[in-house]
Formats: structure tokens, C-alpha cells, sequence
């Protein structure tokens, strides 16, 4: 195929004309491993197609939503009926309330949630809450977690625990991040001293508790506990994002997976995303009731959307919710993301190449190391160059993950074993060429 006839590269040139950097997301325009980026015209099941007609196995997933699959009969019945029904009143819906009461039947820290559009849009609103349910300001947040592109959550470490961060982004003023604190993940020490220097003063702690953007990066369990202990005892509020974890590692998310080493562990708030919304846009922020009163119209916190509990999605997201319930879904998601790491990491060590991984439920990482990462300082360590041969490598030979190293994957219920020995075997094939190099 030659660039006159590659309707990706078309696309993309026509896009730049008209979308800043041709995509809607910075992650998509395929800028930190080079080439362009695949423009998606259908997808079914595990599997989607590019403009040229060229079928990938997606391990993607929408970047995470897409746990049944694409397409799964269910949930496009459930959207086809709502859809005949009403695209959006403004007003409240049976479907919004049902759509509540699972998930806090699934994820008993919350006695109340708030239904919303966006993964950002929720951990804004979860920090805002926090900040009016203490009186405080101050936040922490730690490296290499994201939290969406709210303003006072795109920020980096400072030069020191005494001073607070410093703005990642054009556009964001120093002054607001003057109150975020960032520090090192799965750093007690930091943690410890963090509390004692600004304890009083801090609002609330943010953390996923896997990191999902600097790949897939557990926060240990004595990490997690201590999080929690000071936060109890500085009268902090402690926000577990699960945007990307939530309903996707285990059932009752991964607070569920902490509580089986620290029995009775629970976060103050739980931010959610992807998959309650099953591919449409949706998120949601809870917690017990005591907090979520200061909520308006309740309380003095704000917060509104003009699309919150949008009725289409809520039947794809409730749908989908049911369907991950039907027993051992879990435990075969799991299955296959364990077969695929470790089909990769014995194709690696067979090759010689330095190779680990993780996984936990259907999400998934791997990195060119010996030995798992636990912070994002050890994560920006990677070879670039051998990850983007890699990726491309997998790219040419049908496979879709992350265009980016500091991503992780996802596999659904629509993956089947077959797909997965594919994989292992376009690995291998890479694995032989970086262990030659």
C-alpha cells in the first residue's frame, strides 16, 4: 500500500487541517512512537478495523470500557431501545436511579453517587467536594497518576516536600496549583513527612490505586494502608480513582482487591468512569452519606451537567454492569490476562530480552525491565526506542496496544485463547529481533 492509496494517512492529513494535531485526545495522534495513527471505521467483539480495511486484535478497548467486547447483543439491545425512547430530557429517569443502586450494591463504601460525563468531570467535582466537606485547600496527588485535564490536577512535582507543584500544562497559572502537592508513588517516607509538614491543612489524598497512566503500577498494600491511616487520623479525605480500576480489576473494583489484605479498608470518596458507562460517556463520584450531603442541591458544593445520567447511557452502562455479574466472569477475564502476560514474559526470557508484567482482573502491563516498577521516576527509565519497535512490530502483524509506553491494556471477555497465542507469537517474533540487536 503506498501513501496515496493509505486512507489512514488521508484521513489524518485531513483531519490536521481542521482538529488541532488531527485527534480529539493527544494520546491518539501516535506522536510518542512515531507513523499515524489508525482511524477506526467498525469494531466487533475483540477485534476492530482501520480505514484500509485492516482487521486488529484491541487491546485498547476504548481504553478501557469495552470489557464485554464490542458490540455485545445485550447492551446493543439496551442502547437501541433508549435510544427509541429519548436521547436526552434534562430531567431525572427511572434508569439514572438503577443505574445508581448497582453500583452502590457492588461498591458498599458509597452510600450516594453522582452520575456524570467524564472521568475528569467527576474527580473535579470528588476534589471540590472534599475541599467543602473539610474547609481545606490543600490536596496530594502522586507522579505519574492522572486524574483527567481539570486545572489544579495537571501538575508535577516541586523541588521540594516544603513547596507544592508546579503547572504541567500552558494555561494552567502557578497560582492554581499552589495548593496540589505531588509526590512520589509508593514513597512512605514522602507520605510520612507530607502529613506532618501540611496534615492540617490537607483536604484530601488522591491516588489510583493502579496506576493505569504510567502503564500498570500497583500501590503496595502497606502503602495503601498508610495512605488510609493518615488521612484518618489528619482528618483528610482519602479519593480512590477508579476511573480506569473500577468494575474492571474485580467486581467490587479494586478497593475490593486492597480489603482482602486490610480487612475492612475503604476510601472516603470513589471516582468512576469507563466501564459503568460500557463505551458511552459516563462517570460517577460517591461516598458515604454524611459527605455526599454537602453536595448541592443538599449542600453548598456545586455541581451540574446539562448530560448527567444522560438516558442512553445509562442503559448502555447498566447493561453492561449486569452482564459482568454473571458468575465466573471474572475469574476467566482474569485467566486470559494472566495467559497473555505470561505468554509474553516466557517469549521474552526465551529470547533473552528483559521483560515483566502485571495484571490484575482484565487490565494488564508490561515493560521492558526485569523487575516491575514502582514508581513513575523508575517507569520514564524505559528504552523508548525498543518499546516503539516493539509497538509497531505487533501493529504490523494485527496487533493494537497502547501507542504509548506509559499506557496500560486491557483485555475483554470477547478476547478469546486463540487471539491471545497470536499475540504471544507476533511477541515472540519481536522478542527475537530486540534480543539480536
Amino acid at each position: 500500500m503506498t501513501p496515496n492509496t493509505d486512507r489512514n494517512i488521508a484521513l489524518f492529513e485531513r483531519a490536521k487541517l481542521v482538529i488541532p494535531g488531527g485527534v480529539n485526545s493527544p494520546v491518539r495522534a501516535f506522536k510518542a512512537v512515531g507513523g499515524t495513527p489508525r482511524f477506526v471505521t467498525r469494531a466487533e467483539g475483540a477485534y476492530f478495523w482501520d480505514a484500509n480495511g485492516q482487521r486488529y486484535i484491541d487491546y485498547i478497548g476504548s481504553w478501557g470500557p469495552m470489557i464485554l467486547g464490542h458490540g455485545h447483543p445485550a447492551v446493543v439491545k439496551a442502547v437501541q431501545d433508549a435510544v427509541l425512547e429519548g436521547f436526552s430530557y434534562g430531567a431525572p429517569t427511572e434508569r439514572e436511579v438503577e443505574l445508581a443502586e448497582e453500583i452502590l450494591r457492588l461498591v458498599p463504601s458509597m452510600d450516594m453517587v453522582r452520575l456524570v460525563s467524564s472521568g475528569t468531570e467527576a474527580a473535579m467535582s470528588a476534589i471540590r467536594l472534599a475541599r467543602g466537606a473539610t474547609g481545606r485547600s490543600k490536596l496530594i496527588k502522586f507522579e505519574g497518576c492522572y486524574h483527567g485535564h481539570a486545572d489544579a490536577l495537571l501538575v508535577k512535582a516541586g523541588s521540594g516536600l516544603a513547596t507544592f507543584g508546579n503547572p504541567t500544562s500552558a494555561g494552567v497559572p502557578a497560582e492554581v496549583v499552589q495548593h496540589t502537592l505531588v509526590l512520589e508513588f509508593n514513597n512512605l517516607e514522602q507520605l510520612e513527612e507530607a502529613f506532618a509538614l501540611h496534615g492540617p491543612e490537607l483536604a484530601c489524598l488522591m491516588m489510583e490505586p493502579i496506576a493505569g497512566n504510567m502503564n500498570f503500577v500497583r500501590a503496595s498494600v502497606p502503602f495503601v494502608k498508610r495512605c488510609r491511616e493518615l488521612c484518618s487520623q489528619h482528618g483528610a479525605l482519602l479519593i480512590f480513582d477508579e476511573v480506569m480500576t473500577g468494575f474492571r480489576v474485580a467486581l467490587g473494583s479494586a478497593q475490593s482487591v486492597y480489603a482482602r489484605d486490610l480487612p475492612g479498608f475503604e476510601p472516603d470518596i470513589t471516582v468512576m468512569g469507563k466501564v459503568i458507562g460500557g463505551g458511552m460517556p459516563l462517570a460517577a463520584f460517591g461516598a458515604r452519606r454524611h459527605i455526599m450531603n454537602f453536595l448541592a442541591p443538599l449542600g453548598a458544593v456545586y455541581q451540574a451537567g446539562t448530560l448527567s445520567g444522560n438516558p442512553v447511557a445509562t442503559a448502555c452502562g447498566l447493561a453492561t454492569l449486569r452482564e459482568i455479574q454473571k458468575p465466573g466472569f471474572f475469574d476467566e477475564l482474569s485467566r486470559k490476562s494472566r495467559l497473555l502476560i505470561d505468554g509474553l514474559t516466557q517469549a521474552a526470557k526465551t529470547e533473552g530480552v528483559a521483560f515483566c508484567g502485571d495484571s490484575e482482573g482484565g487490565m494488564f502491563g508490561f515493560f521492558l525491565f526485569d523487575q516491575l516498577p514502582q514508581n513513575y521516576a523508575k517507569v520514564m527509565t524505559t528504552d523508548n526506542a525498543r518499546f516503539n519497535q516493539l509497538f509497531h512490530g505487533l501493529l504490523d502483524r494485527g496487533v493494537y496496544i497502547a501507542p504509548a509506553l506509559y499506557e496500560a491494556g486491557f483485555m475483554s471477555a470477547a478476547h478469546t485463547d486463540a487471539d491471545i497465542a497470536t499475540t504471544v507469537a507476533a511477541g515472540h517474533a519481536l522478542f527475537k529481533q530486540l534480543g539480536q540487536a
